[in-house]
């Protein structure tokens, strides 16, 4: 073996290697590698499968910040960005550093986060597996050849899946071996002891989330799209909501599927990929996402196969969040540069667990606003470690509080003036459960879900009548052709009235005690506009 050295592809990440560095491989190389060394299967269709082992989604209770002086004051701390001590970051990073540099294989690849050139970041992430410097590849943007010769990176990860946090060295938590550690003032993050390669997606968004409010531009955890006449659409959304198969639609062109900032300009796409949900994922009512994932160059994460590697879409038996991972490239109808003009449109997905909410309502300004902030939904097992097998309610402001660094009314304030200069319509979206509580109800149809987004998109929406139901403040269209009645208010869809009628006050209750956690920090108008339980 070489005696270790510094060479260009870890240029910038402190990493001393004495091995093989394998530096912006194309996807056929990084397979060629990641089967060589064991690290998955190839599926029928070529797509490459990784299973993550006890981590298959993201772990949130184990991401913290150093607590630099820097930075320190500007950080929203509590149990979204836990403090980390600088010395103790200091310590991990040194641990990871001397970890990478003892494998007898290192990959690199340098990417870019952000499809605009006045707001993107460069980002080099060093991984000892070639599979999850494939999935970076698949999700980040990739600079021209030309580019990747005087490449200096702006932020660096180092990926060190297959070694434990010590807590008691590195910080961190209590018993933990996971550990994901970012510094804003070294700009690096560093991560152990998981698997899952959403951690490394995740850690650039909150670095995206720290930098663009700085620069007067909002960053956003939501899906875009564009119609035929320009008009371009934001869907807010948490995992699962639908985010991703709705933002997808061969009527409209993609920008993104899950991160994006709104500047002076437009709209474009931090990533250069799509990281899309799979379980029972359909080829009839989502096809551009089941061909996107049956194909060679796709990363799946924990997608069952037989031993023919034909896949199990419906199998569960390693979780619930089951993924794929491929370049944006592979939607046939994408927006070329990922970039396109101010928005229109704004919608926010729900999944809602208890199946009181109606599957398309028209917000108010003040009340965009109050639902931003509140960001209710339910958490679908598997998408964050340790949740149970039934859905939880909860609230995640601005649609994405585990990846805000800034306190949430820093973003909401930021929403509301770019809602009112661009002139965008705003409407809530309930993708979750109708006729019944979740384990009663059904989940609501696409087919319907689909049909009143493109009504609400083309304008036609505009033009039916709307009438507010009782419960939430909530203007409904009273008819729409196509969609049956009982769909479009929630109340007549469950066979038990007084039963709907208890779940609603419920979830009133829900939403009020929820707003205690902001109600200091917005205006009058949306005060008025809040959720409140029936007395």
């Amino acid at each position: 073996m070489n005696a270790h050295r510094i060479i260009p592809a870890l240029s910038g990440t402190g990493v001393t290697a004495g091995a093989d560095v394998h530096a912006n491989l194309t996807a056929a190389s990084l397979t060629t590698h990641a089967l060589r060394r064991g690290e998955g299967r190839l599926s029928a269709d070529g797509a490459f499968i990784a299973v993550t082992g006890q981590h298959t989604g993201r772990s949130v209770q184990d991401k913290f910040v150093a607590d630099d002086p820097e930075v320190t004051k500007e950080i929203w701390w509590g149990k979204v960005n836990q403090k980390l001590d600088p010395a103790k970051f200091d310590a991990f990073t040194a641990r990871v550093r001397t970890y990478l540099g003892s494998q007898s294989e290192l990959f690199t690849q340098d990417l870019y986060a952000g499809a605009d050139p006045a707001h993107r970041i460069k980002v080099r992430l060093v991984t000892p597996n070639a599979w999850h410097a494939m999935f970076a590849r698949n999700m980040f943007i990739r600079p021209p050849q030309e580019e990747l010769a005087g490449f200096e990176p702006d932020y660096v990860i180092l990926h060190a899946p297959e070694m434990d946090a010590n807590p008691e060295t590195d910080g961190g938590r209590a018993g933990s071996t996971t550990l994901i550690g970012l510094s804003f003032a070294k700009k690096l993050i560093c991560i152990a002891g998981t698997s899952y390669a959403g951690e490394i997606k995740k850690s650039i968004f909150t670095v995206m989330n720290w930098l663009l409010p700085a620069r007067g531009v909002l960053p956003m955890h939501c899906s875009a799209n564009v119609g035929k006449a320009g008009d371009t659409a934001l869907f807010f959304g948490l995992s699962g909501t639908g985010k991703t198969t709705l933002s997808s639609d061969p009527e409209r062109a993609l920008i993104g599927d899950d991160e994006h900032g709104w500047s002076d300009h437009g709209v474009f796409n931090f990533e250069g990929g799509c990281y899309a949900k799979v379980i029972k994922l359909s080829q009839e009512a989502e096809p551009q996402i089941w061909n996107a994932s049956h194909r060679f160059g796709a990363v799946l994460e924990n997608v069952v196969a037989d031993e023919r590697g034909h896949l199990d879409l419906e199998d569960n038996s390693l979780t619930e969040n089951t993924r794929s991972c491929y370049p944006i490239e592979f939607i046939p109808n994408t927006v070329p540069g990922g970039m396109a003009g101010l928005p229109k449109n704004v919608v926010m997905l729900t999944a809602d667990a208890f199946g009181v909410l109606p599957p398309i309502s028209k917000l108010a300004p003040a009340q965009a606003m109050y639902h931003f902030l509140s960001g209710y939904t339910a958490r679908v097992a598997g998408t964050e470690k340790g949740l149970g097998k039934e859905p939880q309610a909860t609230f995640s402001t601005c649609f994405g509080a585990p990846f805000l660094p800034r306190h949430p009314e820093v973003y909401g304030k930021m929403l509301e003036s770019l809602i009112a200069r661009d002139g965008a319509q705003v409407w809530l979206v309930n993708t979750g459960w109708t006729g019944g509580a979740y384990g009663t109800g059904k989940r609501m149809s696409i087919q319907h879900t689909r049909a009143l987004l493109r009504a609400a998109l083309d304008g036609s929406l505009a033009k039916v009548e709307f009438v507010q139901e009782p419960f939430f403040g909530l203007s409904i269209p009273k008819s729409v052709p196509g969609i049956p009645a009982e769909v479009l208010n929630p109340r007549e869809s469950w066979a038990d009235k007084a039963a709907y009628d208890r779940t609603a006050r419920d979830l009133q209750a829900r939403f009020e005690k929820n707003f205690e956690t902001f109600a200091g920090a917005v205006s009058d108008a949306v005060k008025a506009a809040a959720i409140r339980a029936a007395a």
